[in-house]
């Protein structure tokens, strides 16, 4: 498991958090994070597709990308809102993991792990839409 650094190919166009092909998992506390990226690589994941994110890396590198479209207008898309409520949870103190997921067999295999745990919310990005996972 990798700490967290935020690569031009995670943004839109627009500059906005959007890494297609991931999983974002967050979790209440940095513990269950831990616990997931270790079973994650139990699993058949590689430690270099999995990203910590404790929550000031959320809010020093993921919340900023919405302010080149803050306004008084919303987004035409959801990932604004998205990166909004990553942000908030991490003001509570949530954790995420970003791993690479591409397929549907991994992104199954992903929350069977994540499942484990108690977790707060969990997004799939893909090419054009955003999956709300369960």
């Amino acid at each position: 498991m990798k700490t967290f650094m935020l690569e031009p190919r995670m943004l839109t166009m627009g500059g906005v958090f959007y890494p297609t092909g991931y999983v974002f998992a967050m979790f209440p506390n940095l513990e269950d994070a831990d616990k997931v990226g270790t079973a994650l690589q139990g699993a058949g994941f590689h430690s270099d597709d999995i990203m910590l994110l404790k929550p000031e890396a959320i809010l020093d590198q993921v919340s900023p990308t919405v302010s080149a479209i803050a306004g008084p207008m919303p987004s035409v898309g959801s990932e604004a809102a998205t990166v909004r409520q990553y942000t908030q949870l991490a003001r509570q103190g949530h954790c995420a993991l970003l791993v690479h997921a591409a397929s549907e067999g991994s992104t199954q295999r992903l929350m069977e792990v994540v499942h484990t745990v108690p977790f707060s919310m969990a997004e799939k990005y893909h090419f054009l839409a955003m999956e709300r996972l369960h």
